[in-house]
């Protein structure tokens, strides 16, 4: 139950957050949002450990930088200026920058059939950003990669800490939360763009991204990590676009243009791809 939830707690957060923007800066709303998902989480750790004292402290402020502060905080961002469905593919490019920062990074090389994934993800990504059609939703797309680039990223930085050891996944996301919120809370107070109106759909959305989208999704996460194998909670995630594309398209009535349905399929097919090796190679080794 924990593992189906995730994926329909965060694809159909998408619209939510879109529907939410209308009456919220988008580094106000991912402030608001980070903050006090941490401070839940941070409560939840304290109950569970009886501390919140982070460790690897250096790490943690460059992962919550780029996961959180350049991750999520970009991706509203890029949410605010183009379609929800479009926005959740782009950034759930992650696993694919994973892929090819972590051959420079972690000298993971790139061999066999991951040169199809690296194929497959550079045309999807070529057809949906279409850069000889230069419009406004260009600029929101590449925003959307930048931030699947940079949770990529963050990613890399927390496969170090795990072999550093004494690695504790709850503690890592409630510090990452709150150091990543820093920088996005700056925006917010210097550049902001809109008034923010407090309306029933800007409480509820901030309300579901505080309590489910972030803090609950993310205890799930926890759970099925500790009780079933990873592959089977990656390959669980590749729902999450697909929940956020169709969810678009039925409550927000975004229809993508034929080529860019096309790149979509080329991405998730690369994803899925990509999390079956990684799923073959666990269960070899």
């Amino acid at each position: 139950m924990a593992l189906a939830a995730i994926p329909l707690l965060w694809g159909y957060n998408w619209v939510i957050m879109k529907e939410s923007l209308q009456y919220c800066d988008p580094f106000i709303f991912s402030a608001l949002r980070t903050f006090f998902a941490s401070f839940i989480l941070f409560f939840l750790l304290y109950r569970e450990t009886g501390s919140i004292m982070p460790k690897n402290i250096t790490l943690l402020i460059f992962t919550g930088l780029f996961t959180t502060g350049g991750g999520v905080g970009v991706a509203i961002w890029a949410l605010n200026n183009g379609g929800a469905g479009k926005t959740a593919v782009l950034v759930w490019t992650m696993p694919f920058w994973i892929l090819i920062l972590a051959w420079p990074i972690l000298s993971e090389k790139i061999r066999g059939l991951r040169w199809i994934v690296v194929g497959l993800a550079s045309s999807g990504l070529t057809l949906i950003l279409a850069p000889w059609n230069v419009t406004l939703d260009l600029f929101g797309s590449l925003l959307a990669v930048l931030a699947g680039f940079m949770m990529g990223f963050g990613a890399i930085l927390v496969k170090i800490m795990r072999k550093k050891g004494d690695f504790d996944i709850m503690s890592v996301t409630a510090w990452q939360f709150f150091f990543g919120g820093i920088p996005i809370g700056i925006v917010a107070v210097f550049i902001p763009t809109q008034p923010t109106q407090w309306t029933p759909t800007l409480i509820g959305g901030l309300t579901y991204n505080i309590v489910f989208a972030a803090a609950l999704a993310n205890l799930f996460w926890f759970y099925c990590l500790k009780h079933l194998p990873a592959g089977t909670v990656g390959m669980s995630m590749m729902a999450v676009p697909v929940i956020g594309v169709v969810s678009a398209a039925l409550k927000l009535g975004e229809k993508p243009l034929p080529l860019e349905i096309f790149g979509m399929v080329l991405i998730l097919c690369s994803i899925i791809l990509l999390s079956v090796l990684d799923l073959r190679v666990r269960q070899n080794t």
